[in-house]
């Protein structure tokens, strides 16, 4: 790891008051000179640093980066901790009364073992799994560490020598890459850390594999100067419902794609949990998407793969700011290669890309066919298209726009709503709604939805629409109902946050 990592060269002192890093390990070495004494000239000896065999990386901003370099650490409120959290940040947080004195240790044996053991009698969480007091666990290289209950996460352990090879030096020196937390049909994403300041900013990094999307057995090269090109259009996109691109790293066999860090979730695991949304809610978040889409097609870029997975929540609340992301991964990995990785898991992509297998022209209209199907699944809680219907296949269902709207599931949602779908679930793109006309559509005529939208985005709002501005069990009845179920589209999954 590069000189850039946080605290590199700081330890934790036993005695000190909190997290704080010892004054006496932070003072870079250096040759002194000795003047001389009677005993003649001595030459006084560098002090080694100690070998950081780990890292603490915060989960929560509440704490600190932490190296660690010692054979034990102790973490809790009291004073005498090695890891003080009675800090004015922690004490803010909701559930700081449930931190004991000791809450757990972390301790390194002669083998190079890594142990937590938790002494809390409210628990220490390992990976969302409660330790129990007294007891221990080898503590593994982007293992999660929890106090009192699961989803208070506190830290992220790093072992200095599990740190990533594969990535190139630039982004080692600005990163540290840690915990999956997603996996799609596009790559894989992961957790990482900025290498400075005790509070590293957390994003999200995209890792796709170029030979995912080689063609012909042979592998994408290096990205030329007109897609980076692209990369930096990407990259300047400013909206509050875009994801945004920080950093882009190429390598001849792997493309590294840093992300803002979004973790409220994904609209996917949203529906699964609730079975269907509200159509009040599904109106939200809708009026997000469109104004997100509109932005996109205004600087002449098309999603193509807009799907509930590929919309994010920045939080668990219902009343949430939505990320669209994923937008322009075909400027990455090759526009036939990509198109035709998508129609392998064909579920939200417009008809006109399978009647040419993803080779033929495309315009904006294919996002409208898309956010369609999404804003169904909202409000039925089950896909319009489905491989369990037998009278036709996937394919023949979504080119020839077969799909219905049954009263046992549809009877709560509104007309204009469902007028809303079936105008953009229109088979020719011709006569598709266009971005514009679905703003304008009666059912987002909603000041008091607007308003809270605006507010969500921080738009002051003066009653016009902002300037550019599927589950592992089924969500409704358990029977097989003419295959309403909904699931991913592909075969990935996430523990927190997919992105890009």
């Amino acid at each position: 790891m590069s000189s850039g990592d946080p605290n590199t060269s700081s330890s934790y002192n036993s005695a000190s008051t909190g997290a704080t890093m010892s004054s006496a390990d932070t003072v870079p070495t250096q040759d002194i000179v000795d003047c001389g004494d009677v005993d003649g000239d001595q030459e006084e000896e560098e002090e080694e640093e100690p070998e950081i065999w780990g890292r603490l990386f915060p989960f929560g901003a509440a704490f600190t980066a932490v190296n660690l370099s010692g054979d034990k650490y102790t973490v809790g409120r009291d004073k005498l901790c090695d890891i003080c959290l009675d800090t004015k940040a922690c004490r803010k947080l909701n559930f700081f009364a449930t931190v004991s004195k000791i809450h757990f240790n972390i301790s390194k044996d002669k083998s190079n073992a890594v142990f937590i053991e938790d002494q809390s009698s409210n628990g220490t969480f390992l990976n969302g799994q409660k330790i129990g007091k007294s007891n221990k666990r080898v503590l593994k290289n982007n293992d999660l560490i929890s106090l009192s209950v699961a989803k208070n996460k506190a830290y992220v352990f790093m072992d200095t020598s599990q740190e990533s090879l594969c990535m190139p030096e630039e982004m080692k020196k600005k990163y540290t890459l840690s915990r999956t937390i997603g996996r799609g049909a596009c790559g894989e994403v992961r957790l990482a850390f900025e290498n400075e300041g005790s509070q590293p900013k957390r994003v999200a990094v995209k890792i796709i594999e170029k030979k995912t999307f080689s063609t012909g057995g042979t592998v994408l090269k290096d990205m030329g100067k007109k897609v980076m090109d692209e990369v930096d259009i990407l990259k300047s996109l400013e909206h509050p419902c875009i994801i945004k691109i920080e950093d882009v790293f190429d390598t001849p066999d792997v493309l590294f794609i840093i992300l803002e860090l979004v973790e409220g979730g994904e609209l996917f695991d949203k529906i699964t949990s609730k079975g269907k949304l509200t159509e009040s809610h599904s109106k939200l978040l809708f009026f997000q998407m469109v104004t997100a889409c509109k932005y996109l097609h205004d600087k002449g870029i098309t999603h193509r793969d807009l799907k509930p997975e590929n919309i994010l929540l920045s939080s668990e609340e219902d009343d949430a700011l939505i990320k669209v992301t994923d937008f322009g991964l075909s400027k990455f990995v090759g526009e036939n290669s990509f198109m035709k990785t998508l129609c392998g898991t064909p579920t939200y992509l417009a008809p006109e890309i399978l009647k040419t297998a993803g080779m033929g022209g495309y315009s904006k209209a294919v996002d409208l066919w898309s956010l369609g199907v999404i804003l169904f699944i909202c409000l039925s809680g089950y896909p319009p298209f489905s491989e369990q219907i037998k009278v036709m296949t996937l394919h023949q269902q979504i080119t020839r726009g077969h799909y219905s709207f049954p009263n046992k599931y549809w009877s709560d949602v509104s007309k204009e709503a469902i007028d809303l779908i079936k105008k953009l679930m229109t088979v020719d793109p011709k006569r598709r709604l266009t971005i514009n006309q679905v703003l304008d559509h009666p059912w987002l005529d909603d000041k008091i939805m607007k308003e809270k939208a605006c507010k969500l985005m921080g738009i002051a709002t003066n009653g016009m629409p902002p300037p550019n501005a599927t589950p592992k069990k089924r969500p409704r009845e358990e029977e097989n109902d003419g295959g309403r179920k909904f699931s991913r589209s592909s075969s990935g999954t996430s523990d927190s946050t997919d992105i890009m």
